[in-house]
């Protein structure tokens, strides 16, 4: 007999204290319905990270994206305002910005030619004269909430949302002795993956647990004894020292400097910080067996003379990832076994995944009842 839904989110227990505490059961990642929970109240009640700032520097400039269903539309506007917008057209719901990126002077539907300003308003309704009761004002395209911190772009579906400053808490300060604006990207690189979101980010957030076992180059430069994490409202941070090393020379010659930082911010979105290195992760669902990882890379210097040494930081990146993409995948084969339905977590090393966790519960169960 299928379970309800609220059964399956009842069966974690968000109060257990971490010596207590099982992870969230299998079903969590495979029922489609808790996917369609948290298109709703994840991605949609939450500030999510979308792009760069970089992106949309100029007038006209923008970029769309799909997040958790909703197709959206950044924009630079005339006036050098940001705007964030539905990718729909109010006449039949067309993508009005129909490539991923690019620079305009307004904003064109192609199925129909319905034009609209940078600012989101309705400029031309071809061959619409003679339709009664038609307010122009009215059907401008349907605006969201948008915000920027140091380099990135953030949007929240959520009008009663509070502010990127009040979501984000301490984290600006925690982090700007970090100096991330002094970084410039350098390119991106996307991943699918055949696995949950969800567990992308659990793989993320068990501080190092995985490291020894899993990624033998970049273990060689941490110290894993010595390796921390400190959870907040909204974030988990996790560091390590870095030593010398013989044992990888290139990743020795690309993760330098006295710590590496591994920030996630709730719900999706990581940085991790070397020196004078920096790459981004952001994590989308795209079904309940799939996701889609965006990696941004970012360079204290990207001139000519050290384009060498960042794709070889690139490529030390990509082997850690390539690593990560067979064990994610692995899990998620795991979570459709009879043989498990939750696991239990490390004191030492797995606070940052109970946060997670737990911060999902809450999203979940929010709003009202549900038991279909």
């Amino acid at each position: 007999m299928e379970r309800t839904l609220a059964h399956i989110l009842d069966s974690y227990n968000a109060d257990a204290s971490l010596e207590e505490a099982f992870t969230i059961p299998a079903a969590w990642y495979l029922d489609p319905r808790i996917e369609e929970l948290e298109r709703a109240r994840v991605f949609g009640g939450n500030w999510i990270a979308v792009g760069r700032a970089d992106q949309v520097a100029a007038p006209g400039q923008f970029f769309t994206l799909d997040l958790a269903g909703e197709p959206l539309v950044i924009v630079r506007g005339a006036d050098g305002k940001l705007r964030a917008f539905f990718n729909v057209c109010r006449h039949h719901a067309a993508a009005v910005a129909s490539a991923p990126y690019g620079a305009v002077q307004h904003l064109r539907c192609p199925y129909h030619g319905w034009t609209y300003g940078l600012d989101g308003t309705l400029k031309g309704t071809p061959e619409f004269a003679g339709v009664c009761n038609f307010d122009r004002a009215a059907n401008g395209l349907i605006p969201i909430r948008v915000s920027t911190w140091e380099q990135f772009v953030f949007v929240t579906l959520n009008e009663a949302a509070p502010s990127l400053d009040k979501f984000l808490g301490n984290l600006p300060a925690k982090m700007a002795p970090l100096s991330l604006g002094k970084l410039r990207f350098f390119e991106r690189k996307t991943y699918t993956l055949a696995c949950n979101w969800k567990v992308y980010v659990d793989n993320y957030l068990d501080g190092g647990y995985h490291v020894p076992h899993l990624h033998k180059g970049l273990n060689s430069v941490l110290d894993y004894k010595e390796y921390t994490i400190e959870n907040s409202e909204h974030y988990s941070l996790q560091s390590s020292p870095l030593v010398a090393s013989s044992e990888d020379a290139t990743v020795a010659a690309t993760r330098t400097g006295d710590r590496a930082y591994y920030y996630w911010t709730y719900p999706n979105f990581m940085v991790n910080i070397y020196e004078g290195v920096m790459d981004t992760n952001l994590v989308l669902p795209l079904t309940p067996d799939k996701c889609l990882v965006q990696f941004d890379f970012y360079f204290a210097d990207i001139g000519e003379t050290r384009k060498r040494h960042n794709a070889d930081s690139i490529v030390v990146s990509e082997r850690v990832q390539d690593e990560d993409v067979a064990i994610c995948e692995s899990v998620q084969r795991g979570l459709r076994s009879r043989a498990y339905s939750a696991g239990r977590l490390s004191v030492r090393r797995e606070s940052g995944e109970h946060l997670f966790h737990r911060l999902l519960a809450i999203d979940l169960r929010s709003g009202r009842s549900v038991a279909t």
